[in-house]
């Protein structure tokens, strides 16, 4: 077996296959009689396809029952269940309560302190109507924008289903993002709201939001915030803010006090539910907008048989955050739309001690565990010494999202963390596809470490060339999905042009979906993931584009121009290595010592810390085409260590040799 960074050679399709990988672990008998899915699943999504999303979605409650599944009339713009009428947060609380389920615990939620929280789904719903009460009494009805700024509590999760309950649309933004890019999200969305916390703890000492809040609503260089009426406060972290009255209000002076009486009104299955923002390649972050009746059909049943989730057993923990869509889909939506209980951790797999998650597992006997494999490979790298120090016996069923899995990272999470026995399944999804799309089913699929496998019953997936032809088994190219889905992306907000051109103009004479990523078919025509063929870079499960980085960067007074590209990572998975060229009226008058360090923590301010770069090399000059193109795959050789490819088509060919020098 071997194992190399996947090579993508500029303007081809076709990705180097340096990756060998024979082991298979076919599904546990006993797993396999208790599974929910079943190798059924797939015939009968073949039969009809429609017919069986369809069926999926009436496992929701409509409050007026669809007759039309599909419009596809108008590509790429679907509409699914369009004549139907449901509530999001009635389907996730108030109809396990109803049930008889209420009583059922919904959330375990832990503390990075270690103080801890068990909320039941009778208390989550009374919480969430009291909060839709008081939403709607600030003036939020269906439509509105919310932005939502808020660490791992409870109060995140209720504040997501308040929004929905209404009919609103929130806008989660992760808690790592500076006030410019908080700044940037609520403008676009043009938010009315933003929910935030005053702090919340993260690597043992209290990280501050409502600064940055504050910071964001404030003149920013264009003038003050317009959009934002007012700003929820939860009291979290006991850290000083300030305070605007008229617009600041504290959640607990007026959540408590508002009537737990609430109604969930029936909106239709394509009412907007959230945008979530992710890097574009252009540097404008895109709005991608998701609705209720489609999303949530898809979110419920890919959480329901691929996490195998059985809601009177289970305790499920997905260690996402909710500023990403693997902690909208996989945290709030999907498991809450199956009655599922869950562990909520606030902090950092690393606080107080570098076995806390397993702690945590051992604790509240967590029996399946999704998480990304940047956590994984940093968990190798300390040892298995501290994972076998707890007991992790209760847990039967392993995810893994965010970026390809190395197959020795696989191996390892099974042995070490899943006692050999728990099957492992392996996902492919994006932001833009709302869930899962590509993944094992447990019980039924014979697994391979390294392989995301085969797309799931309902999902039409396909390996293609530049034109569109499919590759064959043995082949590399690029992934796309050929059929609408019900978890689609509707757009990205406010800007249906860049949809189409982004997603859908590549392939569109066959009606493609183009994901962004190559993969390969292997010889039985399963899926194995390469990585980005654009670049934007994959940074511990998060999308950053370069040319945002290379904006902040430029954005610093001593820096004339900066390339910026994704350097494979053992942690990471992949890490920011940002080239810059300095103006040379900044180093008349200053020395460039620290220099790289300062521009390191000036990207981390402007950006955030996840995408401070790992390197930053001070270079005379950068390598360009005739035309101008920075040729960031000769960067990424020099900052992989890497013989420096085929220079021809640059302007000036020497200019590598120096870099490469510089760089040494």
């Amino acid at each position: 077996m071997s194992e190399q960074s996947p090579v993508t050679q500029p303007g081809s399709s076709q990705i180097d296959h340096l990756l060998t990988e024979d082991r298979r672990f076919a599904p546990n008998a006993d797993f396999a009689e208790n599974a929910v899915a079943t190798a059924e699943l797939y015939e009968q999504a073949k039969t009809d396809r429609l017919g069986f999303w369809a069926d999926k979605a009436r496992e929701l409650h409509w409050h007026k029952p669809f007759t039309e599944v599909l419009d596809w009339s108008n590509p790429p713009f679907a509409t699914w269940f369009a004549d139907g009428e449901l509530n999001v947060a009635y389907n996730c609380l108030d109809r396990h309560v109803e049930a008889g389920n209420g009583d059922r615990v919904a959330l375990l939620w832990e503390g990075e302190p270690g103080d801890e929280r068990r909320v039941t789904y009778a208390e989550l719903t009374d919480e969430v109507k009291r909060l839709a009460n008081v939403l709607e009494g600030l003036g939020i009805g269906q439509g509105d924008r919310v932005a939502i700024y808020l660490p791992m509590i409870p109060e995140a999760v209720a504040s997501m289903l308040a929004v929905a309950r209404i009919g609103a649309v929130h806008s989660v933004v992760f808690g790592g993002f500076s006030a410019d890019s908080l700044r940037a999200r609520i403008d676009d969305a043009g938010a009315k709201l933003v929910i935030t916390a005053d702090g919340g703890y993260r690597k043992g000492k209290v990280s501050p939001l409502k600064p940055a809040v504050d910071l964001a609503l404030g003149d920013r260089g264009t003038g003050e915030q317009e959009t934002v009426e007012h700003v929820l406060v939860v009291k979290r972290g006991d850290n000083e803010v300030d305070w605007t009255d008229g617009r600041d209000l504290w959640w607990h002076d007026v959540v408590p006090a508002a009537s737990a009486d609430h109604e969930a009104q029936a909106f239709p299955a394509e009412n907007p539910l959230f945008i979530l923002y992710t890097s574009g390649t252009t540097g404008k972050p895109k709005g991608i907008l998701h609705t209720s009746g489609g999303y949530l059909t898809q979110s419920a049943f890919t959480n329901k048989v691929v996490h195998d989730i059985h809601p009177e057993t289970d305790v499920y923990w997905c260690t996402a955050d909710i500023g990403w869509v693997t902690g909208h889909t996989y945290v709030t939506y999907g498991p809450l739309a199956n009655g599922a209980t869950q562990v909520l951790y606030e902090g950092t797999p690393d606080t107080p001690h570098p076995g806390r998650w397993w702690e945590i597992v051992q604790k509240y006997g967590v029996t399946v565990l999704y998480t990304a494999p940047t956590a994984i490979r940093s968990f190798m790298k300390l040892g298995r010494a501290i994972p076998k120090q707890f007991d992790l016996s209760s847990l039967r069923l392993l995810g893994s999202v965010g970026e390809p899995i190395n197959p020795e990272a696989w191996m390892w999470y099974r042995k070490i963390i899943g006692g050999k026995t728990a099957p492992i399944v392996d996902t492919w999804w994006q932001t833009e596809t709302g869930s899962i799309m590509v993944s094992a089913l447990p019980g039924v699929t014979e697994t391979k470490p390294g392989s995301a496998q085969v797309p799931l019953p309902g999902i039409s997936i396909d390996v293609v060339d530049e034109d569109g032809t499919h590759v064959g088994n043995g082949n590399g190219g690029l992934l796309v999905v050929t059929e609408p889905w019900p978890s689609m992306l509707r757009g990205i907000w406010g800007d249906p042009e860049r949809f189409v051109e982004t997603y859908w103009e590549k392939f569109q004479k066959q009606g493609y979906y183009f994901a962004g990523d190559g993969a390969r078919l292997d010889d039985d025509g399963d899926v194995w993931l390469l990585g980005r063929v654009d670049d934007v870079m994959n940074v511990s499960g998060h999308r950053l584009s370069t040319t945002e980085i290379e904006s902040a960067l430029v954005g610093n007074e001593a820096v004339a121009e900066a390339a910026v590209v994704g350097a494979s990572d053992e942690t990471t998975g992949q890490a920011v290595v940002a080239f810059v060229i300095i103006k040379q009226s900044y180093l008349s008058e200053h020395s460039a010592e620290g220099l790289a360090n300062t521009l390191r923590l000036w990207v981390g301010e402007q950006i955030g810390p996840i995408a401070r770069p790992r390197d930053v090399y001070i270079v005379g000059e950068l390598p360009k085409t005739r035309s101008g193109k920075i040729m960031r795959r000769l960067l990424r050789d020099v900052a992989e260590g890497r013989e420096v490819g085929d220079t021809t088509t640059l302007a000036d060919t020497a200019v590598m040799s120096v870099i490469s020098a510089q760089v040494k």
